[in-house]
Order: C-alpha cells, then sequence, then structure tokens
C-alpha cells in the first residue's frame, strides 16, 4: 500500500493523470441539462395526470353516489306503509348508508385499477409481439386463463357476501330497536337473550367473512404468482432449446421477454385484489338497486288528478261499501259505508282488532280497498295523488313522534309559512303556552330525538299544535287522549273544541268518556259496523256500546277505589 502511495504521488504519474483527463473528451453540459429539465417536465405532467384521475375518480363516485341516495331517499317517501310494516328500519338505514357507500368504492378503487392495469397489459403484449410474435400469442393465453379464475372467484364467493352483507343489516337493524327498546329491555332482564342474538348474527358474518377471504387467497395472488413463475420455465425452456440451434436468441432479449411478464404479473395482482371491494359493491348494488324497485304507491289514472282546491277542503268523507284485507282471503272490514259531514265528529270504537285504525289507514291512502269506494265531496280518492289526499289532513297519533330540532322546527316540520308567530299561537289555542314558558329558550329550546325527557302529554300538546298550525279540513286522532293523565286530558279536549271547529274530525278513542259529544259513534266487531248513533242513542239500546261504557265506567269507579 506504501509503495501504490509512493507511485500515485510521484510528480510523473500525477502528470499523467491530469494530462489523461485534459485530453479526454468533455461531457455536453447543455444535453444534459435538457435530459434533467425532460425529467422533470415528464414528473410533473405524471403528477398532474394522478391528481386528475384521483380527482376525477373521487368527485363522479361522490356525484354518482350523491345522485344515488338522493333518489334512494325519495323514493322511500313513495313506498307504501305496506312495505315498512314488513320491514326493519335497520335494513333500510344499511342500504341507504353502508350499500351506496361500497358501491362508491366499485368506481374509485376497482374501476381504475382495472382500466390502469388493462393499459399496462395491453402495452406488455404489443412489446411481447415485438420480441417474439409466436411467443407472445403463446402467452397470450393468459389472459383467458385469469378470466376463469376471475369468474370462478366471483361465482363462489357472491354467496358469502351476499350472507355478509345481510347480517350487517340485521344487525343494524337489532341495534336500532335496541337503542329504542331499552328501558324495557332493562326492565325484563333480557340483556344476555339480546346479547347472544347479536352474537349469533355476528359470529355467522364472521364465519362467512372467513371463508370468502379463504376463497380470494386461492384465486388471487397465489394463483397468479403460481401461473407466472409456471410461464417464465416454460419461456427458459423455449429459449434454452432455441440456444442449441444456430436461431438462438441474445441473453438482453431472453432478459427483455421475462421482464415484460413481470410486468403483466403485477396489473393482474392489483385487479384480484381488488376483487374484494368489486365484489362488495356488487351485492351492495343489488341489495340497493332491489329497494329502488319496489312498486311505489299506485297512482290511478282513470281521471284527472283533482287540485286541493277541488277535492278534500270541504271535508264530506263517504264510505261506501269498503271491504279490505291485508292478506289474501282474510278481510279486516266487510262492507263499511258511512258519511262524515263537514264539520262533524265522527267516533270509532271497539275492541282492539275491530278495524278502527285500518279505516283511518284507508282514507289517509296508505292501503287501498279491496271493494268499494271512499269519496272526500264526491271525489273518488283513487282519483287524487297521495300527496293531495294528505295535504288536506292531520293526524295526531297515541304515541306522538318529535324530531331531533327545536320546538318550532317540530310544529312547522320544514313548513316555510309556519312562522315562530304561527308556532306559537298554535301552542297557545292548544294549551301548551305554561309548558313552552318554562322552557329557558321557549319555542327555541332543543328537543332531543323522540322527545325523551318530555312528559306525554307534552309532546302530545305539542303533536295538536302540529295538526292546529296545518290547518287541515279533516282531522283524525288515533286515541290521542289515551296516554296522559286526567288533568292533560282536560286541557286537551278544551283544546279539541277549537281544533274541531270547521273540521271533519275523526275519532278512534279506547276512552269512551272522551266521545260522549260525537256527532256520530260508530261501534265495531269484526270488521263490519254492529252499531251506529249518538251516544244518547247507543246507550238507549243497551247494545254493546252500552255494555263497553258500563265495564269503562265500573273500572274506571274500582280503579279510583
Amino acid at each position: 500500500l506504501l509503495a501504490l502511495g509512493a507511485q500515485l504521488a510521484s510528480p510523473l504519474v500525477t502528470k499523467t493523470i491530469i494530462d489523461d483527463h485534459l485530453t479526454a473528451p468533455q461531457p455536453d453540459i447543455a444535453q444534459i441539462l435538457r435530459l434533467v429539465a425532460l425529467l422533470v417536465i415528464l414528473a410533473a405532467a405524471g403528477g398532474a395526470l394522478m391528481y386528475a384521475q384521483s380527482y376525477l375518480l373521487q368527485s363522479t363516485a361522490q356525484r354518482i353516489v350523491q345522485r344515488m341516495r338522493m333518489d334512494l331517499f325519495r323514493r322511500l317517501h313513495r313506498l307504501p306503509v305496506a312495505f315498512f310494516d314488513k320491514t326493519a328500519a335497520g335494513q333500510i338505514v344499511a342500504r341507504a348508508a353502508n350499500d351506496t357507500e361500497n358501491i362508491k368504492e366499485l368506481y374509485v378503487s376497482f374501476a381504475s385499477t382495472f382500466v390502469v392495469s388493462g393499459l399496462q397489459i395491453i402495452g406488455v403484449f404489443a412489446a411481447l409481439l415485438f420480441l417474439d410474435w409466436r411467443l407472445a400469442l403463446l402467452c397470450m393465453l393468459l389472459l383467458p386463463l385469469f378470466g376463469v379464475i376471475l369468474f370462478l372467484h366471483l361465482k363462489y364467493s357472491k354467496p358469502y357476501v351476499a350472507v355478509i352483507r345481510a347480517r350487517l343489516a340485521e344487525m343494524n337493524a337489532m341495534l336500532n330497536e335496541m337503542i329504542h327498546v331499552m328501558p324495557v329491555i332493562q326492565s325484563f332482564r333480557r340483556e344476555e337473550a339480546m346479547r347472544g342474538e347479536f352474537e349469533r348474527l355476528n359470529d355467522e358474518r364472521y364465519r362467512s367473512q372467513v371463508k370468502q377471504f379463504r376463497i380470494f387467497a386461492l384465486s388471487g395472488r397465489n394463483v397468479v404468482y403460481f401461473i407466472y413463475r409456471l410461464t417464465v420455465v416454460l419461456i427458459l425452456w423455449h429459449f434454452g432449446n432455441e440456444a442449441l440451434t444456430a436461431s438462438a436468441v441474445s441473453f438482453g432479449a431472453l432478459y427483455a421477454f421475462i421482464d415484460y411478464l413481470t410486468r403483466i404479473n403485477e396489473p393482474m395482482v392489483g385487479i384480484f385484489e381488488q376483487m374484494q371491494n368489486a365484489q362488495r359493491a356488487f351485492v351492495s348494488a343489488e341489495r340497493v338497486f332491489a329497494l329502488m324497485d319496489q312498486p311505489a304507491e299506485p297512482q290511478s289514472s282513470a281521471a284527472r288528478p283533482q287540485e286541493p282546491t277541488e277535492a278534500g277542503r270541504g271535508g264530506e268523507v263517504v264510505f261506501e261499501n269498503v271491504t279490505f284485507s291485508y292478506n289474501p282471503g282474510e278481510p279486516v272490514l266487510r262492507n263499511i259505508s258511512f258519511t262524515a259531514r263537514r264539520g262533524e265528529t265522527v267516533a270509532l270504537v271497539g275492541h282492539t282488532g275491530s278495524g278502527k285504525s285500518s279505516i283511518m289507514n284507508l282514507l289517509l291512502g296508505f292501503y287501498e280497498p279491496d271493494s268499494g269506494a271512499i269519496r272526500i265531496d264526491g271525489v273518488d280518492i283513487r282519483t287524487m295523488t297521495k300527496q293531495q289526499l294528505r295535504r288536506s289532513m292531520g293526524i295526531v297519533l297515541q304515541d306522538p313522534f318529535l324530531f331531533s330540532g327545536d320546538l318550532h322546527f317540530n310544529v312547522a316540520l320544514h313548513n316555510d309559512r309556519i312562522d315562530e308567530e304561527a308556532a306559537l299561537r298554535a301552542l297557545r289555542e292548544v294549551g301548551a303556552e305554561p309548558f313552552v314558558s318554562r322552557l329557558p329558550r321557549g319555542i327555541r329550546e332543543p328537543i332531543a330525538e323522540r322527545g325523551a325527557g318530555m312528559s306525554a302529554g307534552e309532546r302530545q300538546l305539542v303533536s295538536f299544535a302540529r295538526a292546529l298550525a296545518y290547518d287541515p279540513a279533516i282531522l283524525i286522532l288515533d286515541e290521542a287522549t289515551s296516554s296522559i293523565d286526567t288533568e292533560t286530558e282536560s286541557v286537551i279536549q278544551r283544546a279539541l273544541d277549537v281544533l274541531r271547529h270547521g273540521r271533519t274530525t275523526f275519532v278512534i278513542a279506547h276512552r269512551l268518556s272522551t266521545i260522549r259529544d260525537a256527532d256520530s259513534i260508530l261501534v265495531l266487531h269484526r270488521g263490519e259496523i254492529v252499531e251506529r248513533g249518538t251516544h244518547e242513542e247507543l246507550m238507549a239500546l243497551r247494545g254493546r256500546y252500552y255494555r263497553m261504557y258500563l265495564l269503562q265506567n265500573q273500572q274506571a269507579q274500582e280503579a279510583r277505589v
């Protein structure tokens, strides 16, 4: 080392090195700068194109999902009540929220991977054709082979993905139901039973997920790499045979061919790895479109649709020989006929299952009668759209539902014509002013979901104010006073005199004492009207109504004792 160092340090060697450097060809700095600039431009262009690709795919997918959700939301408003009676709310929420989000992944992940990988594969095969067209054509057999594997993967994994989505929807439905009835579950100590049911659904979803992963593991990356390595062996064998002949290929051609096959392998792996997202998206799309394809409420074209100013504003209601059944061959109403004139109060009484609520469901257009006709101001309601029919009606339910928002919103419900003054006036007229005055923020007091923290009477007063503010021609009270105390009932009874003035009012009541002043009382039994008349007339008849009234009075007296 010392000798070598001394040699290098000698003046002669030093001079030789300097002379060689001066006589060597000098690099073209301008050409290097041009190449560097070109690389920078290409890198910037690549980044811009990647940004454009990501932005366009994301924005397009988000716009598609946005429109799909709005179409689904509008469709839900048009579905008949019978659909919601048979479908759990959690399942509908899962389709509108989770399934539409999975569809977005079809555009963002799978579509971009499929397009980019497809272009890469086309480019690679073009290069292979240039190197050796016969061997390239042989390698093209890989594409249908991969296509068969994709088909088998979709075929055998789809049932498991469907089970996964179905169990997730059932779990959402169970959670939604459990949250709403948590006091009942805890009161009856059913926590362990509910946990067991939820664990069963969760475990079934887990097992289906594991089976789907097994299929993916068998038909995904492992299969692609196995076929790739097998193809490389065949190519080496092919070029090895050619090396024994005069037409031997160069090492460069062999390396290029194997390198290009590697470039086919990576895009195919990308496509296979996106198949899980695609499979979930396909199943989710089927579930969403199955909901979209549900038949909407029938819109009759037998006659010109009536405008609200032409039909329904007077308030005369006529049922003419109406028969109705929820299930074919099991009628719940038989030949119902009555007339309710404008301003009259008609009460419907009877034991549970006698058909009281079914009559109101028909009047509101939630269901269609099997036979007979229902007319409002002489116009068959089947010639009106459902929105036109219900625009002239107001309803107060036994268990009023309050939405998240303030008190004004719960009275107005997005109706711009009902301002704060109109809402306050309605609350005042139904006797809710003392209750509102106690609220810290008055009519702007926030209301929790379902009116949590409010008494049943307070929630009912808000629902009465809502009905009054909408000023309907026909008012339906579905056991509106059955869940409130006697003191609040007296307040509501006074409000009813204001609410019923000039309106046709239908009252479904279990407390017969609340309908003594009704203009007409219809007594139903097993879907038929067995008695009708005023309170005095029915008491004098000494029939079913008479016995029901005496029984309730006796029970009330025993309760007081």
